[in-house]
């Protein structure tokens, strides 16, 4: 598109050939495509070798990042200061060169001594609500990192303008290091600033880990923000790992990316979101969920990650309960007739319990909910509780053993002293009662019924 803007439109391209056309004088060019050389994120460029059909002359195209690409190019002195403008921009850059050779000399020149032809500039706007989802994150207690590769200008700029970093915190910039005394004195002097955003880049970080891992990890780990420029894939997934070792055992890592380059670090984290964009679906397809839009996020872990984690906590308990209540009733039953090994229940009530009577009242806690969605977005504070494990804990586990031992034996020894007279009917009486706590159990803890939402 940009290129039809300035006059000249792709009128035909395949693996062989291409055909351009200059608008102005409808005059059209045929190249034949010799080899092409695809972008990967080691080399961060791509190339590609074309013979004009016209003049048979051969031409070599390169474009890449600004870093690689300024040790290919003959001297200029507008380069560096151009790129920078850019990154201060929050721009990333391209840069387009070429070299004129016969296809052997072209062998053995290579990237090298080429000719500068001009700097891009591509602007990626953010996607909409990215400022208010980082917010009602930062407010749920999750920590956000930005694993990215580009400059350090570029990835200051947009964690600024996403709001990544608030107004109210403080920014320490990692020096560029080669050594470990320079490692230990940038860590030292990161040390005296309390609850500053570090940004560093992927070069700096791996020097640091090399000497001193376990010290920078305990230091970046408390930090309110941190942002990890010109990362490659590998350096991705090896933070994503350091996270996983280093944090706490409640500590969870949540890997949202949207391109090929984050793929290895989605399936490195314990939960992998993709964003499906415009640069393809590779990251959705090795994600575990898959989202339009970075705004998603918020719904997504707010509250359908709340409701699940509240949901499967009750479910579990309430499964351990019926399971426990009628072994205590059967070993109370047991122990009464000296420990002979009658059935308290038998054919259908025995496997009627676990499925007809009590599955569907049970199961029913899989589509309750404490608060209406709005709520859940409109607090995201209720998101941080759950990081405490109120509602799955030891705590909570004896406490359902304890109700199910008490109510087990409340319901055999209520039966025996209550109705002596008919011990006969002991199994219709002990069944009703398991069945009707059961239901009762279920109506106390569903939310939906207990309030008025």
């Amino acid at each position: 598109e940009w290129t039809e803007q300035v006059g000249l439109t792709l009128v035909h391209r395949d693996l062989q050939s291409m055909t351009l056309q200059l608008n102005a004088t409808q005059q059209l060019f045929h190249y034949q495509i010799l080899q092409m050389f695809p972008f990967t994120s080691e080399t961060k460029r791509m190339g590609i070798i074309i013979r004009d059909e016209q003049t048979n002359e051969i031409i070599f195209y390169l474009k890449g990042a600004d870093v690689v690409m300024q040790s290919f190019v003959q001297y200029n002195d507008w380069l560096q200061e151009e790129c920078s403008n850019m990154a201060r921009e929050g721009l990333p850059r391209l840069q387009t060169i070429d070299r004129n050779r016969r296809v052997n000399e072209v062998i053995e020149t290579l990237e090298r001594d080429m000719e500068l032809l001009c700097v891009t500039g591509v602007e990626d706007k953010l996607q909409e609500n990215v400022r208010q989802t980082l917010e009602i994150l930062r407010n749920a207690g999750i920590k956000v990192w930005m694993l990215t590769g580009d400059k350090l200008e570029t990835a200051t700029c947009i964690a600024k303008s996403s709001k990544l970093i608030g107004r109210d915190h403080d920014i320490y910039t990692f020096k560029q290091i080669t050594t470990r005394e320079e490692c230990l004195q940038e860590i030292n002097m990161f040390r005296r600033k309390a609850d500053a955003c570090l940004i560093i880049t992927g070069d700096t970080l791996q020097i640091c880990l090399s000497f001193y891992e376990r010290d920078l990890m305990e230091l970046i780990i408390q930090c309110p923000a941190v942002v990890v420029c010109r990362c490659s894939p590998t350096q991705k997934a090896n933070v994503v790992e350091l996270l996983k070792k280093y944090g706490n055992q409640r500590v969870r890592v949540c890997a949202i990316g949207d391109g090929g380059n984050d793929v290895s670090m989605i399936q490195s984290a314990d939960v992998g979101v993709g964003i499906v964009g415009k640069e393809g679906k590779q990251a959705s397809l090795a994600a575990d969920f898959s989202i339009n839009q970075f705004s998603y996020l918020s719904r997504l872990l707010l509250v359908h990650g709340r409701n699940s984690y509240k949901r499967s906590a009750a479910l579990s308990q309430f499964v351990m309960h019926r399971g426990l209540i009628i072994s205590v009733m059967q070993a109370i039953f047991s122990s009464i007739f000296y420990f002979a090994s009658i059935s308290l229940y038998q054919g259908f009530l025995l496997v009627g319990y676990g499925t007809v009577y009590t599955m569907f009242p049970v199961f029913s806690l899989v589509l309750d909910k404490d608060v209406r969605s709005e709520i859940a977005l409109l607090y995201p504070e209720l998101y941080k509780e759950l990081s405490k494990g109120r509602s799955l804990s030891f705590k909570t586990f004896f406490l359902w053993v304890f109700i199910s031992i008490y109510q087990g034996g409340a319901i055999m020894y209520g039966s025996f002293l209550l109705f002596d007279d008919d011990f006969i009917h002991v199994v219709s009486i002990t069944f009703t009662s398991l069945i009707l706590t059961e239901l009762l159990m279920v109506a106390l803890t569903v939310s939906r019924l207990n309030s008025s939402k």
